[in-house]
């Protein structure tokens, strides 16, 4: 391996099969692995204080240099003492390339060997994304990680078009790192593409190796190809990843997905999913996931989970949820998204614990059982009209 950087570091502690428990060292803390990183896109995870998200259990935050290089830009970031300062976390914190919002987000872009040109979906103004500017506002955003500029792959893609998007990445992730500045408890991860092909993914893999980086992140994957295939994936590319550095699975996922990818060796995960669910009304529980919204909940005087140890399971009942998502009431997408990341934290804490007794396998198996078992059945409601025959 060549130019391999240490601005962060991590111990792998113990493994049990492919399972694997350790800690990432930064300049602003630890991260117990595996991993699960709520999202806080525009400096802030939505519907929660940093205070409250500190409660849950979480130890690093994810930050989105697109949404924050437009507003309110990584310049007035900077000039406001970083992103750590500006939203008052004192943890870690990752940032994203911008790369996948620039694809997604923006109708009209340009991209080219240089870079992408775009327009900015809040006020059309034109802008121009290369690997150098994405690790300039990364670091001006003061990220603990920071992620290469790399093309999203769409899914599907022939593997012509995959092997290209993936070249370009592997060239544009040379640029990320000739342009990273290296300083203690800094990192920088590269970003395995190649789609569905185990050749492109391990060409993407050793051409990563050879560059050198603080951790190593698997893309392109929970963008349409469902459960089965993304194991598949982390099943041919994972042996051929480096095992002394930490290892990402970007936006990953469902409670099921997590359990799957950390029993194929996935240290880290983010994903929008435990949030946007909670702002919507599903909760993630024990036993699968429940729509809070439905009728059966409005007599309901259990808590969500009877296992949990967050406010919305602790202080009220299924009841009060339901109705203040009825009536609209802000506090129940709160009390949702608490309990959602509460949760999460609890699966990770549960999957570190099992790794470190040597139960991994026998834990993750009763927690994907239970997942698979639905909700408590519901009880009769005692205001329902009786009808007369």
């Amino acid at each position: 391996m060549t130019g391999t950087t240490t601005g962060i570091g991590f111990d792998l502690l113990k493994t049990d099969g492919r399972a694997r428990r350790g800690q990432v060292k930064t300049a602003h803390g630890v991260i117990n692995t595996p991993a699960f990183m709520p999202v806080g896109t525009a400096a802030t995870v939505k519907a929660m204080t940093t205070d409250a998200v500190k409660s849950t259990g979480a130890e690093i935050l994810l930050g989105n240099t697109y949404h924050l290089m437009l507003r309110p830009t990584a310049e007035r970031v900077a000039q406001l003492g970083g992103l750590h300062r500006f939203m008052n976390w004192d943890k870690p914190i990752l940032t994203d390339s911008g790369g996948f919002q620039v694809m997604s987000l923006s109708d009209l872009r340009t991209m080219t060997e240089e870079g992408v040109t775009f327009k900015s979906h809040l006020d059309g103004s034109k802008h121009h994304l290369t690997p150098e500017r994405s690790i300039q506002i990364q670091h001006m955003l003061d990220s603990n990680i920071t992620m290469c500029l790399d093309e999203c792959t769409p899914f599907p893609a022939t593997e012509a078009q995959a092997a290209s998007s993936m070249r370009l990445s592997m060239r544009w992730a040379k640029r990320s790192k000739d342009a990273f500045v290296e300083r203690p408890g800094y990192g920088l991860f590269g970003i395995v593409q190649g789609s569905v092909y185990p050749d492109l993914r391990a060409e993407s893999v050793a051409a990563l190796t050879d560059i050198g980086f603080d951790g190593y992140a698997i893309g392109g994957l929970a963008v349409g190809e469902g459960q089965e295939t993304m194991f598949t994936v982390l099943d041919f590319t994972e042996p051929l990843m480096v095992k002394d550095r930490p290892r990402y699975l970007m936006g990953v996922g469902r409670p099921s997905d997590l359990i799957g990818a950390v029993r194929r060796g996935v240290d880290m995960f983010d994903c929008v999913m435990p949030t946007r669910s909670g702002r919507t009304g599903q909760a993630f529980v024990r036993r699968g996931t429940i729509n809070i919204r439905n009728a059966r909940h409005a007599h309901d005087d259990r808590p969500l989970d009877a296992e949990c140890g967050c406010p919305a399971c602790q202080n009220h009942s299924r009841a009060y949820l339901h109705h203040l998502f009825k009536a609209g009431e802000m506090l129940g997408p709160m009390l949702l998204t608490w309990h959602n990341l509460h949760y999460y934290q609890d699966v990770m804490a549960t999957l570190r614990q099992a790794i470190e007794d040597g139960r991994f396998e026998e834990v993750a198996s009763a927690m994907e059982a239970r997942l698979n078992e639905g909700d408590v059945e519901a009880v009769p409601d005692p205001l329902a009209k009786v009808k007369v025959s």
